[in-house]
């Protein structure tokens, strides 16, 4: 839970807190791979964690962009015509339409950002897949 301070003389009452995400314990929680779990939603998004080991299946998201951040470990986007490496702290948006996959030998630790609907396997059919409307954590 967040903490709040009193303002200061003069100002308005602070409204209730707002919730805050801790990413490790969110992480903490995840007891498979491929699995991602919502965090937080916003505008029609939801931000999701997962975790990554090995590669994912090959898959495209027609209608939607897909933002990858990573808290740990190694994560490579793989795309038909080349391969993205990320580091902890570091992005990538995959516009849609383009096919890719994720993947990451050693692990890895990533926050997903894209909209409620998406399925994380795309257009394919995969025994990783997670169900839009899924687990909240």
């Amino acid at each position: 839970m967040s903490t709040r301070t009193a303002p200061p003389d003069g100002l308005p009452a602070l409204p209730p807190p707002l919730p805050k995400v801790n990413l490790a314990e969110k992480l903490a929680k995840i007891d498979e791979p491929w699995r991602p779990k919502i965090v937080a939603e916003l505008n029609g998004q939801e931000v999701r964690v997962v975790r990554i080991e090995g590669a994912f299946v090959w898959h495209r998201h027609d209608d939607e962009d897909e933002l990858f951040l990573v808290v740990s470990g190694r994560l490579r986007v793989e795309l038909r015509d080349g391969v993205v490496e990320l580091s902890p702290g570091e992005l990538v948006v995959v516009p849609r339409g383009v096919e890719h996959r994720t993947a990451s030998e050693e692990g890895a630790e990533v926050v997903v950002f894209e909209p409620a609907a998406t399925r994380n396997t795309g257009n394919v059919l995969d025994p990783r897949f997670t169900a839009p409307t899924g687990v909240r954590i």
